[in-house]
């Protein structure tokens, strides 16, 4: 007994040792990388944002230090918002709120819903909680931007991306990118509920999993559980809903390079991850199981490891060609 206690112990001590060694590396891998994006591909960004080093880098995640400055330059400013621009909006949701205060207003419109999803978002983090720190900040670039596209409004979802993006850039370049992400065809389809155009992106997407996924699309198919029920969530929210932050970064990092198409292709590699578990499962199960999965060890390396095992060919049509030719007329049965 006091043998086998003593294997455990050492068996135990070498796993953490292993572990350690692992984080030091990485951590090692992540400063040599940030040198790279500082000296080398930042300071010459139209020239080098589309080079294979670049994107070899990007694929394998941006540095904490650099993240929220990539972002920004690949999201752009189309809209060309600016920082008078956010103030003059916040001023107005700021009145608003004022107004609605006063007159004990309970409605249901896009500023009362923002003041109550605030505080749910990234719970386990805390700073978006009532006394936290950045929950004036949320709240103050939601509102800002219901003011500024009231022909969007708000969501429930919105607020993840927001919070998002306050994590990794300050307030001003917060909004700006904020503003330019929802404006994505894709993101503005479901920030809308444009049903007609979430129907085109749901129909392509079930195609590329009867392809790549066989045997899951038919077990889904038999359960009636159709991508509309997961998808929505998913998109919505960026993937801050479902997965661990630390992996939801890594996605975002690759989303904001390759664009909407990573966004299907995340889903087919989750699916992928997971179909083994998935195939065992009713419908209920499967439906708790995706709204929320579980935070395992090495879970962004095995995650990207079936996205990259996942080519975006369907009958040897690419995403785009897919998607151009759905029609919302077709069924998700």
């Amino acid at each position: 007994m006091v043998a086998g206690a003593k294997r455990r112990e050492l068996k135990d001590a070498q796993r953490r040792q292993q572990r350690d060694g692992q984080r030091l590396r990485q951590e090692d891998g992540v400063s040599r990388a940030a040198l790279v994006w500082n000296q080398l591909i930042l300071p010459q960004w139209d020239a080098t944002k589309s080079t294979c080093c670049t994107r070899d880098l990007w694929w394998a995640g941006l540095p904490p230090s650099v993240r929220g400055r990539v972002w920004s330059l690949a999201i752009g400013n189309e809209l060309n918002v600016t920082a008078e621009l956010y103030e003059i909006f916040l001023s107005r949701a700021q009145e608003k709120w004022s107004v609605a205060e006063s007159q004990a207003d309970d409605g249901a419109s896009g500023l009362e819903l923002i003041s109550q999803d605030v505080s749910r978002t990234f719970r386990s983090l805390c700073v978006f909680q009532k006394d936290g720190p950045y929950h004036s900040l949320l709240q103050s670039i939601l509102g800002a931007y219901v003011c500024f596209r009231p022909d969007v409004g708000y969501v429930q979802g919105m607020s993840s991306i927001a919070a998002m993006l306050i994590l990794n850039t300050d307030e001003v370049e917060a909004f700006i990118s904020f503003s330019n992400l929802i404006n994505r065809p894709c993101q503005l389809a479901f920030c809308r509920v444009d049903r007609q155009r979430m129907l085109r992106y749901f129909v392509a997407f079930q195609e590329f999993v009867q392809e790549v996924l066989p045997r899951l699309f038919l077990h889904f198919q038999s359960l009636g559980l159709t991508p509309d029920l997961y998808l929505m969530d998913w998109i919505l929210t960026l993937y801050c809903k479902p997965l661990p932050l630390d992996v939801a970064c890594r996605v975002w990092d690759v989303f904001f390079r390759d664009g909407e198409e990573f966004l299907f292709r995340t889903a087919l590699g989750i699916l992928r991850l997971y179909r083994d578990v998935l195939l065992h499962m009713d419908l209920v199960s499967i439906a708790q199981f995706l709204s929320r999965l579980p935070d395992e060890e090495l879970l962004s390396d095995r995650l990207f490891s079936c996205i990259s095992a996942t080519p975006m060919l369907s009958r040897n049509r690419t995403w785009s060609q897919v998607l151009s030719s759905c029609r919302a007329e077709r069924s998700l049965s």
